[in-house]
């Protein structure tokens, strides 16, 4: 079973299109506001060079801007036309801060002058409007562009960061959500940016991922807004942040679960049990969700959750109905059972094992047989990893009768099918070997560790599966069964010994993640199947 998808960062021009009058013009994603804050800047006082006295003039103008518009708010606080000229002036100076994203060498000094303090109050702002610019000033400064491939960038963009955090932006950017409204157009694109500006602060320092679950409120936000049934930009934007806040953090998939993240994203996904997505962007949305369920999928304790909430039974359908989440229906039920028993007695009750072997035996639906090559390879390894979690869960008893006589039926058909996945497993592992061995001749250094894993990459750890399932087909002492391996091994100029040297290797590079014990357990169990073969 391999980790989740791994998520690259939206590109700005990557932004799905939002209802605004302001923020992205349609023309290869170039923000209109930044480019208006620059011509501002030009007429107001001619600055054209971004060096410290600018910025300092610019500093300067804004925080004379903030404390006319805090002054007239204590004077006049019943009569907004009093204070309203000084929003409005405010508005002007934050909107031409946004071109200091054309020089982040200047942000530590922006951090020095004490500016940051002032800008992350404004997110708390009684005028939401003001809110609104900051966030939109926040995603420019911290956009990945501005970091580029610049070391010293990075480090100043870095600098910026870790005093927004200082200050509480995270609180306060989350806090704000909550009184934006996507009613109106430009607060649908503020809660956009606001979303864009927590994953900025992501990738800049990834231990945000974890501080923004710990610090706010924003996973119970994130769940709200997914569970919603109409489909927008802002609700794909919310799948794709929740799916990079749950990948590779074990913390925030428990704390989720904690809060009925599970049932929440099994809601979400239940609305295409029977129908596909209507465009590209819903369909992306789709393939995060999925990876959310596969990411809470990982501690025991969801996968728990995800039987209570009859998740088994959901995927189940998904796959019967055929439709757009067939392949991801398989991925999330892979993730469930592997380790986890019950949900593998559960699937065999709940009659899957029809549906999964169909699929086994490569009968999906029309539609995916179009797709790529490697979606259809992708569906075979889930398929062999969720049959061997099966073996593996279910050892005695009619589930173990009923599983064992699936490979029987049909004149064994299924036996059939996994020595043919074995030989093409065996040949690309043995095609990658023979790449190792020549590289080594030609002296180049490859330890044990790198070469086994790329060994991995290129199907031994499917190949593994395979025998291991041959393993417990083996030891079952079904005569039929046996028969049909050795005559199948013969025809391809194989042995048992071939098998039993990959069950070998698969015993000696059992890690011990899981604790002594249970590493020892697993070995004892390939040992067996060693000696039967």
């Amino acid at each position: 079973m391999e980790n989740p998808q791994h998520y690259n960062k939206r590109k700005r021009d990557e932004s799905p299109p939002v209802p605004s009058s302001a923020s992205h013009d349609a023309g290869g994603g170039v923000d209109l506001s930044l480019l208006e804050a620059v011509e501002r800047s030009a007429q107001n006082g001619g600055v054209e060079v971004l060096d410290l006295r600018t910025l300092k003039k610019l500093v300067l103008a804004f925080e004379r801007r903030l404390r006319d518009n805090l002054e007239a708010r204590m004077k006049y606080p019943d009569q907004p036309d009093k204070f309203a000229d000084s929003e409005v002036e405010l508005h002007e100076e934050i909107e031409r801060l946004k071109v200091l994203a054309g020089a982040p060498e200047l942000y530590p000094e922006l951090v020095a002058l004490n500016t940051v303090p002032s800008l992350v109050d404004l997110l708390g702002h009684d005028n939401a409007d003001i809110a609104v610019d900051v966030v939109s000033l926040l995603m420019d400064l911290t956009d990945e562009d501005v970091v580029g491939d610049d070391d010293d960038n990075e480090e100043a963009v870095r600098s910026l960061v870790d005093t927004l955090l200082e200050n509480n932006a995270l609180e306060l950017l989350v806090q704000n959500l909550a009184r934006l409204s996507e009613a109106d157009p430009d607060e649908a694109t503020a809660i956009y940016n606001t979303l864009s500006t927590i994953e900025n602060l992501i990738e800049v320092k990834p231990a945000v991922a974890e501080l923004v679950c710990e610090r706010t409120k924003l996973l119970r936000w994130l769940i709200g807004r997914i569970k919603v049934r109409e489909f927008d930009a802002n609700k794909q934007y919310a799948s794709e942040i929740l799916a990079i806040l749950l990948q590779n953090s074990p913390i925030n998939q428990k704390r989720l679960g904690q809060m009925n993240g599970v049932d929440a994203v099994l809601q979400a996904v239940a609305l295409y049990k029977s129908r596909d997505p209507k465009s590209e962007d819903e369909e992306e949305m789709l393939e995060n969700l999925f990876d959310c369920l596969c990411c809470l999928l990982m501690p025991m304790e969801n996968k728990e959750r995800f039987l209570k909430s009859e998740g088994v039974e959901l995927m189940i359908i998904i796959m019967k109905q055929k439709k757009s989440a067939y392949g991801s229906s398989i991925r999330a039920l892979d993730f469930a059972m592997t380790k986890y028993p019950p949900a593998c007695e559960r699937f065999v009750d709940v009659l899957g094992l029809k549906t999964a072997f169909a699929a086994f035996m490569g009968k999906i639906p029309a539609s995916k047989k179009k797709k790529k090559e490697s979606y259809q390879e992708e569906l075979e390894e889930r398929l062999i990893s969720l049959i061997a979690s099966l073996f593996g869960g279910i050892l005695r008893g009619s589930r173990r009768e009923r599983l064992l006589s699936k490979f029987v039926e049909n004149e064994c058909e299924k036996i059939d099918r996994l020595m043919e996945l074995y030989m093409r497993y065996s040949d690309r592992v043995k095609t990658e070997t023979e790449r190792l061995d020549r590289l080594q001749l030609d002296d180049l250094e490859i330890d044990e560790e790198e070469r086994y894993n790329r060994k991995l990459e290129a199907g031994l750890y499917t190949l593994q599966l395979i025998a291991v399932i041959l393993g417990h087909l083996w030891s079952s002492d079904h005569t039929r069964m046996r028969e049909r391996i050795e005559l199948l091994l013969k025809q391809n100029k194989l042995t048992k010994k071939d098998v039993r040297c990959i069950l070998q290797e698969y015993h000696d590079n059992i890690g011990d993640l899981d604790g002594p014990e249970e590493k020892e357990r697993a070995q004892a169990k390939i040992q067996k199947f060693i000696s039967a073969l």
